[in-house]
């Protein structure tokens, strides 16, 4: 996915580096993604330290804020790498031991790149692994697409 932004990247990176369910939202369904709060309309300084191995935080329904994905790159006003590994639970595992049978893993990455004209493309890509298969098939064809695409 992308999106041009009428900005320079150095006024977009903040809107990123301040997501999570505990900081700035996820930009997304706020009902879904942030309990009904809504997601930042502005830039807060106290959301603005980002390093990597920190972790972003999301809301899940009875349990309350988990870990959702850890900071693997961060290249200011550039990209944000972010790396997630659970089990079926929400719980982060371990990638230093054995995969259970059951997991999720997924990438996902932000690249800011300054168009000639102050303007920035935004570009996003991810993957996701599930195990069992069918699990994934589920979460991708049930709530991934439909969640993230009509936004």
């Amino acid at each position: 996915m992308a999106v041009t932004i009428d900005a320079p990247a150095d006024e977009v990176w903040p809107w990123l580096v301040q997501m999570g369910s505990d900081r700035g939202g996820w930009y997304s369904w706020d009902r879904l993604d942030n309990v009904g709060q809504p997601s930042a309309r502005e830039v807060h300084p106290e959301w603005q330290d980002l390093a990597v191995g920190d972790q972003l935080k999301f809301w899940a329904p009875g349990r309350g804020l988990m870990d959702a994905y850890q900071v693997a790159v961060l290249e200011p006003n550039r990209f944000l790498g972010l790396h997630g590994y659970s089990d079926l639970l929400g719980r982060t595992l371990d990638p230093g031991q054995p995969r259970p049978s059951g997991y999720m893993e997924g990438l996902w990455g932000f690249l800011l790149n300054e168009l000639p004209d102050g303007r920035t493309r935004l570009v996003i890509g991810g993957y996701q692994a599930f195990r069992p298969r069918w699990y994934g098939r589920f979460f991708s064809y049930w709530l991934y697409i439909p969640v993230t695409w009509p936004r």
